[in-house]
C-alpha cells in the first residue's frame, strides 16, 4: 500500500506545480514563477521526494531486509544535503520573505 500512497503523493505534487503554471523541474528552481502552498503543499514542502520516499520505504518493507531500510535513510540524508538545500536557497533568493515565511510554517518531509 505505501508505494501507492508514495505515488499519489508525487502525482498530486506535479499536478499542483503544473496547474499554477509553474516548473517541474527541481532541478532548475530558479525558474520558478510562483510558490505553491496550497493543497499537499500545505503539509510537506518536498512532496515529491516524500513519495520517494514513502516508496523505497515500501519496497524495503516487502523485501523483508532491515538492510534495504539503510536506502531510505541515505535517500533522505542525500536529499537533504545535495537536492533540497540548493533547492531552499535559490527558493529564498527568488521569493523572499513569502519563502521564509512558507518554510516556518509548513515541514521540509511531513
Amino acid at each position: 500500500m505505501g508505494r501507492w500512497q508514495g505515488g499519489g503523493s508525487g502525482r498530486h505534487a506535479v499536478r499542483l506545480l503544473c496547474r499554477a503554471r509553474t516548473t517541474v523541474n527541481p532541478m532548475q528552481p530558479q525558474q520558478a514563477s510562483v510558490l505553491v502552498e496550497s493543497g499537499i503543499y500545505q503539509y510537506s514542502r518536498n512532496p515529491m521526494y516524500l513519495g520517494f520516499a514513502i516508496i523505497l520505504a515500501a519496497w524495503a518493507l516487502a523485501l523483508g531486509s532491515p538492510l534495504t531500510l539503510l536506502g531510505v535513510v541515505a535517500f533522505v540524508l542525500y536529499m537533504n544535503r545535495f537536492q533540497i538545500a540548493p533547492e531552499e536557497w535559490a527558493l529564498e533568493a527568488l521569493f523572499g520573505e513569502s519563502f521564509v515565511r512558507y518554510r516556518a510554517r509548513v515541514r521540509r518531509w511531513i
